[in-house]
């Protein structure tokens, strides 16, 4: 499929109605994997968003990959958290990647996925307790991750631990799925974003040659915060102002269809409704104004740029718990079956509070710029 950077949005639309947004129901309902839409995302080249022209990508920037996340998020979250996470990685890989590992990403022969998250480190990504060490010529990793998107389907990891012998907070590897020594502590049986496939995975003595090491010995940090934090923050609050805007799409459909059988009148009829589905609007808007910001701070290098970097990801997913809960309201008994759609994108939208960096470790950070104190 020939898609161009001139002619991607009209192709992700044709793959959100066809593909996409009818696998939706049961990906969340049997907590399956979205094989078939990823395949059909890979095969239209829009893994490839934010990988150069160089390595066979469509070089749309961190904007143009933020819109398809929130496009395909207003569908399936499942699926634009798979998406998220391939593009962090990709992020990591078009710096630090060689030529064919950064080709196979943009093509979609290689879905990647980020491996920070440890129960020793919990939210504070940014400082692993997985070691690596030398053995025989190649590196030796010990860890615990406790959860990684992707984890049983993923084609390899960006991996972070301790640093081998340079100081610093941590080191960025490149870790084959496949890799003797990896277990995945899978299924997932979550509460939201079911087929997302986030599970533990533990390392015991797996083995990767030197030239794994994305990046320098000791420089994990500066990957995590330079490259991978803007990345997820953006793309996290794209995802979350897709799912506001899917269900506030069927929210308005059950309430405009939805009839009082002796009045003849519809909820939307109703001012109490109408105020309720204007404030879901509202909050999405808000939301999506502040990533549009974000983006053009990034952009422009701005002074604020972190600052909205933190605060976009913080206000998307605090939106995106307000807007959901005002959907399960304004459609009411109606919304706690599966028809209506809004109870899957309620469950889904729970997520991004509790992604690391965590909505409250995010409003720390936030506190600390503003009163001029370092965030680490």
């Amino acid at each position: 499929m020939n898609t161009t950077a001139g002619t991607y949005e009209s192709t992700l639309e044709r793959l959100c109605t066809t593909t996409i947004g009818p696998n939706a129901a049961a990906v969340d309902r049997n907590g399956a994997f979205p094989t078939e839409s990823l395949q059909a995302l890979a095969s239209a080249g829009l893994l490839g968003a934010l990988s150069c022209a160089e390595s066979g990508g469509l070089a749309l920037g961190l904007a143009g990959a933020a819109g398809i996340v929130r496009r395909v998020a207003e569908e399936c979250g499942s699926t634009a958290m798979v998406l998220v996470m391939h593009y962090c990685g990709t992020a990591v890989l078009e710096a630090h990647g060689s030529k064919e590992e950064r080709a196979a990403a943009a093509s979609g022969a290689h879905l990647s996925t980020l491996a920070f998250s440890e129960a020793g480190s919990r939210s504070h990504f940014w400082a692993p307790v997985g070691a690596a060490t030398r053995h025989n010529g190649h590196i030796r990793l010990k860890a615990d991750k406790s959860w990684v998107t992707s984890a049983s389907h993923a084609t390899a990891y960006v991996w972070s631990s301790k640093p081998l012998e340079a100081e610093g907070a941590s080191t960025i590897w490149l870790v084959p799925a496949t890799a003797p020594g990896l277990t995945v502590a899978g299924p997932f049986e979550g509460l939201g974003l079911r087929g997302n496939d986030s599970s533990p995975v533990s390392a015991s003595d797996v083995e990767v040659p030197p030239s794994a090491m994305l990046g320098g010995d000791g420089q994990g940090f500066e990957v995590m915060m330079n490259i991978v934090l803007p990345v997820f923050a953006v793309l996290s609050a794209a995802c979350s102002n897709g799912l506001m805007s899917g269900a506030i799409r069927r929210t308005a459909a059950h309430v405009t269809r939805t009839r009082h059988s002796d009045t003849g009148t519809t909820l939307s009829d109703l001012p109490t409704i109408r105020n309720y589905v204007a404030r879901m609007r509202v909050k999405a808007d808000v939301s999506d104004a502040l990533l549009g910001d974000t983006l053009a701070a990034i952009a422009a290098k701005r002074a604020d740029m972190m600052l909205r970097v933190l605060e976009c990801k913080a206000a998307a997913g605090e939106c995106a718990n307000e807007v959901l809960d005002l959907a399960m309201r304004v459609c009411g008994g109606a919304a706690f079956r599966k028809e209506v759609g809004v109870e899957r994108f309620f469950r889904d939208a729970r997520a991004a509070g509790v992604m690391a960096p965590t909505t409250d470790i995010l409003y720390d950070f936030i506190g600390k710029a503003i009163c001029g104190m370092p965030l680490f």
